[in-house]
């Protein structure tokens, strides 16, 4: 299965306008945003734990990042609230569950060795630091190899023109984020092609999750 696999298009997706697809464990959804593969794949998804649903322990052999969106996930080495992340190294095994329920933004098979220490960042409490321009806070996520960070953006902060070296990918966790090609309200997965360019700002104010370099391949 092949779901925008071709990383030199530009694709933009509101994932609230996909459909909830049954993964093979019961309770447990996904809406597929990207997919190289079939139940072992590389892939975007936003999943959906239902109140009491579990994975079976498995392997990530090339890791996996999380980011919880709403509700509590579990695993054997703890319970993770709304704005947990957490990055699972490669050749890392658990066993996930939602006493509760929860939804997460995920994405599988694209780590590498630089990752081989484990890391969950609780970004209610971590600190913000000052970004580039005023009104832009960043909080780094991922600290080994090519790194995930969150960036809070105050109404009416402006950002320069800039190209994106290796690409480009944005979700949407709240407000409004906008370039001048759109406007994406939260929820949306903007994903720019290597060498992409655009001018970002937010009118509302809005957080975003980015992720950049990793798309050359």
């Amino acid at each position: 299965m092949n779901i925008n696999a071709d990383y030199s298009q530009k694709v933009v997706i509101n994932h609230h306008d996909l459909p909830w697809i049954e993964s093979p464990e019961s309770g447990v959804e996904r809406r597929m945003l990207e997919r190289s593969g079939d139940e072992v794949a590389k892939a975007t998804s936003l999943v959906r734990y239902q109140p009491g649903s579990r994975f079976p322990i498995h392997t990530h052999e090339f890791g996996e990042e999380i980011f919880v969106l709403e509700g509590i996930l579990s695993d054997e080495t703890g319970s993770y609230p709304a704005g947990t992340y957490i990055m699972n190294p490669p050749g890392s095994a658990h066993a996930p569950f939602s006493e509760a329920g929860c939804t997460l933004f995920v994405k599988l098979r694209h780590l590498g060795p630089e990752q081989v220490e484990r890391e969950v960042v609780d970004t209610r409490t971590a600190p913000w630091l000052q970004g580039m321009v005023p009104g832009l806070h960043v909080m780094p996520l991922m600290q080994q190899g090519s790194g995930s960070t969150l960036v809070r953006w105050a109404p009416q902060t402006y950002f320069n023109p800039h190209k994106h070296f290796g690409g480009e990918e944005i979700f949407v966790v709240d407000g409004v984020f906008e370039d001048e090609h759109g406007r994406y309200p939260a929820g949306s997965w903007i994903r720019s092609p290597h060498m992409s360019l655009h001018q970002p700002f937010s009118k509302e104010g809005c957080t975003i999750f980015v992720k950049t370099g990793h798309l050359l391949s």
